[in-house]
């Protein structure tokens, strides 16, 4: 017990720069607590002592604001920051070394028994807000961005964004219209939401410009007209 508390205390120091001491991690972080409370939890529920698991796991709820069933399945090193509004469900399996954000759902689709929600592999970086819904499998070393709604599997070694989720890297590579493309810059998250918002911007400023090209056009023809009448108005002054 005291070696599994160990590696959780360390697990917060190696990913989180703010964690300053052993008591700060223990008393003030409530992912910690969350994922202690549940190694308690899925103990007993293993033991078929579904009651108390239940209770444990709302108490958990109660402090830490992070909803995880019993059930849940949850490797070595999960990392929980901030915590708030997580929810992971009873047939949820997470790997090794997974850390999630605030307001990740790794939930099911519908009312069916049996395995309805996600898999998430070793190394999983699951960003804030992001929804996983359903009964497949995310692949090690997977990133999903932001408030992302993955509904499908995530090959390994991909970067989902968007609502549905779509897969943006793959292996290093960025993916669009579904071909790789070779993308050295590896600091940046694609974001294809934002690139069409681009296109489109430009798009209506090409529209704008050609716009105002025929009010020019149409001022210079209503000048024209005016000078030709004028002149033929003056002409027939001349001749009465």
């Amino acid at each position: 017990m005291f070696s599994t508390i160990r590696e959780e205390i360390q697990v917060v120091f190696a990913r989180d720069p703010a964690a300053r001491s052993v008591m700060e991690v223990i008393f003030c972080y409530p992912g910690f607590h969350a994922v202690m409370n549940h190694r308690l939890a899925h103990w007993l529920y293993n033991k078929k002592l579904y009651f108390l698991a239940r209770l444990v796991s709302h108490i958990s709820r109660h402090f830490t604001d992070i909803e995880i069933h019993p059930g849940a399945k949850i490797g070595k090193g999960l990392f929980i920051d901030h915590g708030s509004g997580i929810v992971i469900g009873e047939t949820t399996e997470i790997g090794d070394n997974v850390t999630l954000y605030q307001g990740v759902t790794l939930g099911g689709t519908g009312k069916e028994k049996g395995k309805r929600h996600p898999t998430i592999g070793n190394n999983v970086v699951v960003s804030a807000g992001a929804k996983i819904l359903g009964s497949f499998t995310v692949g090690d070393f997977a990133k999903i961005g932001g408030g992302s709604v993955v509904l499908k599997s995530v090959p390994p070694n991909c970067t989902v964004v968007g609502v549905p989720g779509r897969i943006v890297v793959q292996d290093g590579a960025r993916v669009h219209d579904g071909k790789m493309e070779v993308d050295l810059e590896h600091h940046m998250l694609p974001d294809p939401i934002a690139d069409m918002l681009t296109a489109m911007q430009e798009k209506i400023a090409v529209l704008e410009q050609k716009l105002e090209n025929l009010e020019k056009e149409t001022i210079e023809d209503e000048d024209i007209q005016y000078f030709k009448r004028q002149k033929r108005r003056a002409a027939n002054i001349e001749t009465a």
